[in-house]
Parts: C-alpha cells; structure tokens; sequence
C-alpha cells in the first residue's frame, strides 16, 4: 500500500488542439488507476492540461452542472474565461414540467447563523434542473460547439424512467456535437416520483437498468453523477462502470435543511412561509466529498485498475489547494458550481494560478505527476492501531539504547551513552 512505483499515461502535445479526439467506443485501455509520483530534474512552468476519456482540458477545473450553466451567454462567458470545461444545466424532453420558486437558495455563515458579517461555509438550492425548452438549449448547445469547436461542452441529461425518452434525449442531444454526457442520478430533489435523479442513484438495480440504456445508445462519453445520500457511494458507482459508463463524478449536493429562521420561526430558504429540504454545498462539504471521492477512487483502483476510467471531484472547491486535495485522492477533473456562483467565472484564474504554485512547490510538472499519491496512505483503523503499536516499540527499543554491555563501540561511545539517558 505504500509503495508509489506505479504507471500513467502521457501525452505527447498536451497543449494543443484541446478537442475531442475519440469516440466512446475503441478507448484505449491504460493502466490509469496507477499513479506514478516523481519530480522533474528542472523546474519548469506546470502544465495544467489534462486529457479525459480521449477529451482534451486546457486545465482540469470544470464547470459543474447548474446555474453557471443554464444558457448560452453564461456558457461562452466561462470559455472565455478559461474554464477548462462546461457542464451544462440539466436537460430532459418536457421543460414544461419544471417549476421553479423564488427564493430558492439559503446560506450559511461561519458563526452564528444568520449572521450578515460571517463567512459563507455552505450554500442550499432548492433548484429544479433547466425549465428552459429544450430545443431552444440543444440550439444554444450547437451554437457553442461551432463557435469553440476545440473547448469541450458536457451535456447533463436527466429523465423518467422510460427507455425510449432516454433513447430520444440522447439522440437529440448528441445531434449538436456535445463531447460528452453527464447523468444526473443525483439530484436530491425534486419529482423523484417521476423515477428521476437522485431516486435512480439511490437504487442500485434502477439504475443498472437506466445505464444500460444510456451506455447502447450513446456514442460519446458517458460519466454518471453520483449522490452522497446514499450508504455506500461505491454501490452505484460501481455499477455505473460496470454498466457502460466511462466516469463517475462526486458528489451531488447533500440533502439537507438549511435553518429556522428564530424570528418568524420559518425555514429557509422561505417562499410564501413555507420550505422543503434541498441540496447543500459549498466549502462546508468539501471534507465528506474528499471521503466519498476517496472511497470511490480506492475502489477504482482495486476493481477496474486497467480500464481507461475517469473520476471527477466536485464539493467545496474554492482554492487551488482545495482542487489539489481531489486530484492527490484521484480525481482526473474537478468540478465548481457554488465557487462560481459566489466568485464569480474569474475564478478559474485563480485556481490555476494557485494549483500551479502548489505543484512548483513539489516541483510537479503536470496532473498526472500527482493525481493519486495520497490514496496509499488511507487504510483501516485496525491497520493505524498496528502501525502505531509498532512505531511506539522502535522508539522505545531506541530509547532503552544498549541492550548488553558487549555492544559497546568504541567510535560510537558518546551517542550510545546519550541514548540511555533520561532527560
């Protein structure tokens, strides 16, 4: 488990052309889950490009699926920006279905809640996925690829349980050059009667059936999106693979209930006095989205070592330091959407900039020099006791010094004797 002699995949130009360069089918099978760490000999400016699944990033930082996505303006907004990637708002056939409210985002403040003055650590959504017509987003969708054909758009499709609108979403949506798809099995809520997101991620043979749809249909790459309200994470992305899908991206937001309002004694966020649970973000979930991301990336590794499968961090990310955390568990991309709503799309600047100064701090020069060299140092809780059963002996064994008069040395007769006394 601690030894990091293991093997990546390069890329020759990783700088150019950063477009899609192969279809789902015929991947190319790499040892992916193996991660080789090493410095290089010069310190050299970090090259941030990443390739996933055969699709060429300028920089692993990707918009996550939602308002930072909902149209075409936003979108162009974050290419020009720099993002390395955009996932769009979540599509499905009937628009008209979606309903949205206002107010419907609550926040959380470091120190007392409600507090005007404090930081903001976590971010609700009671949100819907896109209410805008379909068609009018495919449009928007075509209109992005002919104008940044080398930039890589993600469509985030979600559907009812019914085998021909997923057929029928895929086909549409593939028609206007998208380079991959996202699988909404995650969104906490909203119409889960209707079979959809989160209660297909939560139902391991629901959603084994559904991927088996999507993975015949599509001819593109297929990540699945997954819920941390869920037991196990590893059950439905463990599935997700096995069914087709060529990624996992964690986490969606987790469900929850933002607060009470300790003056009228309401929920929030609070439409016509009323509420209902939604899902939370920002940089409060950035730790339980490390240990999903961490759990998911082991078993990875254990299970699909040699298959080209990819991992896409999401939760909290708001530093450079808080995307290096995802790609050192085995993140190939990281996701923002809340970082963006509260920062703003410049934001990408400075996460380069800061991933860039962590990796000349351990003079990395790319992704793949690091991404995964902290998983080998997550083990059992029985397997630390051990360990540290074990170090407290060696560093009693030294501090007992000599063991029997015959092990004197001459030439280490000074530190020998300072290694048997007491203060």
């Amino acid at each position: 488990m601690a030894s990091l002699s293991f093997t990546h995949v390069k890329f020759k130009n990783p700088v150019a052309d950063f477009a899609r360069t192969r279809p789902k089918t015929g991947l190319a099978c790499s040892n992916r889950v193996g991660f080789r760490v090493f410095a290089s000999e010069t310190q050299k400016e970090p090259d941030l490009s990443v390739t996933v699944n055969g699709l060429h990033m300028p920089n692993p930082f990707v918009i996550g699926s939602g308002p930072p996505g909902t149209n075409y303006t936003v979108m162009k907004r974050a290419f020009d920006e720099g993002w390395g990637a955009v996932i769009a708002k979540t599509v499905s056939l009937d628009a008209a279905k979606v309903i949205n409210v206002t107010p419907r985002y609550a926040r959380l403040r470091a120190g007392v809640n409600g507090s005007t003055k404090g930081q903001i650590i976590g971010w609700q959504n009671i949100e819907l996925i896109s209410d805008r017509p379909l068609e009018t987003m495919l449009k928007e969708f075509k209109q992005l690829k002919e104008e940044y054909p080398d930039r890589i758009l993600i469509a985030s499709i979600m559907e009812e349980y019914n085998k021909a609108a997923w057929e029928e979403l895929i086909d549409r949506v593939e028609q206007t050059g998208v380079d991959a798809f996202e699988i909404n099995f995650s969104c906490p809520h909203g119409m889960p009667e209707r079979k959809m997101g989160a209660a297909v991620g939560q139902d391991c043979a629901l959603l084994e059936e559904v991927c088996g749809w999507i993975n015949a249909k599509a001819t593109i790459p297929v990540w699945a999106k997954m819920t941390p309200n869920i037991t196990d994470i590893t059950e439905p992305a463990r599935i997700s693979l096995r069914s087709g899908c060529e990624g996992v991206a964690a986490i969606n937001t987790i469900m929850s209930v933002m607060g009470i309002n300790l003056d009228s004694l309401r929920p929030e966020p609070c439409v016509e006095g009323y509420s209902t649970p939604g899902g939370y973000s920002s940089k409060a979930v950035h730790p339980i989205a490390l240990a999903k991301v961490m759990n998911i990336a082991k078993m990875m590794k254990a299970e699909f070592g040699d298959k080209d499968y990819s991992l896409s961090g999401i939760g909290g990310v708001e530093t450079g330091g808080d995307a290096a955390e995802f790609i050192l568990l085995g993140a190939n991309s990281v996701q923002v959407c809340t970082g963006v709503m509260m920062h703003g799309y410049g934001l990408v600047k400075k996460l380069c900039d800061e991933l860039k100064d962590f990796m000349r701090k351990h003079n990395f020069s790319s992704i793949e020099d690091f991404r995964g060299a902290s998983l080998p140092y997550f083990t059992t809780h029985t397997d630390l006791v051990k360990r540290q059963q074990e170090a407290i002996k060696q560093r009693k064994a030294i501090k007992k010094g000599l063991q029997s008069d015959k092990d004197w040395t001459g030439d280490g007769f000074v530190k020998e004797t300072e290694s048997m006394v007491s203060n």
